[in-house]
């Protein structure tokens, strides 16, 4: 097995990954270190929780010279905010003993703040493209010396409609450069934009998604409405030491907010809920809080779901049962990180069984299924997506139906003075006659046609 100290990294590389704990790499930077560093196009396609953001950052580092110019060296896209955060902070980390500048750049907060960041000059641009386009129209950032392009999580951006951002950099970096894209899925899409703007790429695939983990537990239970739900996660909340770190998903920003609202006074402590509503601080501060322990709840839509480094997470519920089974694995890869053990709990109603069951196909995995606890309450209240739909508008109502629900007849006789109908030019002739209004020039001309005749 390789270690990183038979990488030849620099001294200073060295000692950085020395004191982050960092002994044996992971297969996907293993495979990628030699590749990248040779200055080849690189594709990895590699789950969520592998360890890409080493994979690519270490070569690209061990390559990084001293500079004092002010462009960019080194380009880094992002699907999010978060993200960005969050490799800012590892580079940092990495560059502990280099004298390299890192500038993160990204939407919600003051863009006339990032523009003297960028303005003071960085030698990696860590970025989300909406604002990194923001900022290269408005010629704050030049990436004209750009030499190494890293575009991470590139199916998540292409999902969130980023394409049109995304081409338009691409035809303003330089054709020199060495290109390295990561995906958890490889899509027609993600293979569209490869085809046009890699050059005879090497691809490294790593645990391609569908996947499991092997170090993961997984189970279900099933549930027959959402309050149900909410009553069971509360249940197994309740044992603190086993559910000590817990990230819970669901499908929407209202589930999210109905998921927090029904923890109640009961957790209102130990929780905190994060999704795209939210503003930009409150967003970090929930992260941080969560990554630091003071709260053990965090209630999140996908947005967490794909590149956020988070440690000693013990459990992931799926609150909601994703419509695509790629998600499935994208938020489970966030427990059993380094190779701990994790352990996922799917909450299913009987409407999300198809959805469970495309997630089973693509695993080829049965997830386990657990008795229901019978000291949970069974709820009867219904969400309104829940609740039975009587009216249905494109079909109409028999004469039974209407009366049953108390509608009277369709049919009335028109008003007097809507029973009107249009006379047409003669009408409108016998009306200026009445109030003797002047001829038109045809009305003229047609009498005179009328006399010579």
């Amino acid at each position: 097995m390789a270690a990183f100290a038979d990488f030849n990294l620099s001294n200073p590389l060295f000692n950085a990954i020395d004191d982050l704990g960092f002994v044996t790499p992971t297969p996907i930077q293993e495979e990628t270190f030699s590749v990248i560093l040779s200055g080849r196009d690189v594709v990895g396609i590699a789950q969520t929780g592998t360890g890409k953001t080493l994979a690519y950052m270490l070569p690209i580092l061990q390559q990084l010279n001293f500079s004092n110019q002010i462009n960019p060296r080194v380009l880094v896209i992002v699907p999010t905010r978060e993200l960005v955060l969050q490799i800012v902070q590892r580079t940092e980390e990495f560059t502990k003993y280099m004298d390299v500048r890192v500038q993160g750049v990204y939407g919600g907060t003051n863009i006339r703040v990032q523009r003297e960041n960028v303005k003071r000059g960085a030698d990696i641009i860590v970025a989300t493209p909406g604002r990194l386009y923001d900022l290269v129209l408005d010629r704050a950032l030049h990436l004209k010396d750009v030499r190494k392009l890293v575009i991470d999580e590139v199916d998540v951006m292409l999902d969130l409609g980023f394409r049109f951002q995304l081409t338009n950099i691409l035809e303003k970096l330089p054709q020199r450069r060495q290109s390295v894209l990561f995906s958890a899925t490889m899509t027609n899409d993600v293979a569209a934009l490869i085809k046009g703007t890699f050059n005879n790429p090497a691809t490294i695939s790593i645990a391609v998604s569908g996947t499991p983990l092997d170090n993961i537990k997984q189970h279900c239970y099933p549930v027959p409405n959402f309050y149900t739900k909410a009553n069971l996660l509360a249940h197994l909340l309740e044992d603190k030491e086993t559910f000590s770190k817990v990230l819970v998903f669901v499908g929407t920003k209202r589930s999210a907010d109905r998921v927090f609202e029904s923890l109640g006074t009961r957790y209102k402590e130990e929780a905190c809920l994060i999704h795209s509503n939210k503003s930009q601080n409150y967003r970090i501060r929930s992260i941080q809080r969560f990554d630091e322990g003071k709260n053990r709840i965090m209630i999140s839509t996908d947005v967490m779901a794909r590149g956020l480094d988070l440690d000693r997470i013990s459990h992931v519920i799926n609150f909601d049962t994703p419509d695509f089974p790629e998600n499935y694995m994208h938020r489970i890869g966030r427990t059993g990180r380094a190779e701990m053990p994790g352990e996922t709990i799917l909450l299913y109603t009987p409407k999300e069984i198809p959805s469970k069951e495309a997630i089973e196909s693509l695993m080829d995995y049965t997830i386990p299924e657990l008795a229901f606890p019978e000291e949970v309450e069974i709820s009867e209240v219904l969400t309104p997506d829940e609740q039975p739909k009587d009216l249905d508008f494109q079909k109409p109502m028999s004469e039974e139906e209407r009366a049953r629900l108390g509608f009277g007849t369709g049919f009335h006789e028109k008003k007097e003075k809507n029973k009107k109908t249009n006379q047409g030019g003669a009408y409108r002739e016998q009306i200026a006659k009445k109030y003797k209004k002047p001829k038109t020039r045809g009305q003229k001309d047609f009498g005179k046609r009328q006399k010579r005749g």
